[in-house]
């Protein structure tokens, strides 16, 4: 997949993903507030991919799933204050929390299995697993 990014005007950014633009911004004050910001894409495509998920999973095991519903916010705290973090204790981390609801005529375990489905997907995956940017100079 090809996705590119370019200016349009002040902090305004027009995604091309193929067959559909998004326009990126910052909130008023710092950019015209056209688009979502970068944190909040990021969210939306972890969001958008752990319903997904759920959703195919769902359907194949034929369960009676009516909504799914993700909730994220992302936030800086130090290492010391995580308690899954292995990082220097002094560092700064990025935290995602995520609410996980589901409707639907579902068992306890059902709701439970789903949301363990919810963590596989893979942008969740990309996101804790290790990433690596190449940059290179050229044509995008």
């Amino acid at each position: 997949m090809k996705v590119t990014a370019r200016n349009i005007q002040n902090l305004q950014v027009e995604i091309n993903t193929g067959r559909h633009t998004i326009t990126a911004d910052e909130p008023i004050g710092v950019g015209d507030d056209a688009g979502p910001d970068p944190y909040a894409l990021l969210l939306s495509a972890l969001g958008a991919c752990k319903v997904m998920t759920v959703l195919m999973y769902a359907r194949r095991k034929d369960w009676p799933v009516d909504q799914v519903e993700i909730g994220l916010n992302i936030k800086k705290i130090h290492a010391k204050d995580c308690e899954e973090c292995d990082s220097n204790p002094d560092a700064k981390v990025d935290l995602i929390d995520v609410t996980f609801k589901v409707e639907g005529n579902l068992s306890p375990e059902q709701v439970q299995r789903l949301k363990e489905i919810s963590e596989r997907c893979p942008v969740h995956r990309t996101l804790t697993g290790e990433i690596k940017i190449k940059t290179v100079m050229g044509d995008s």
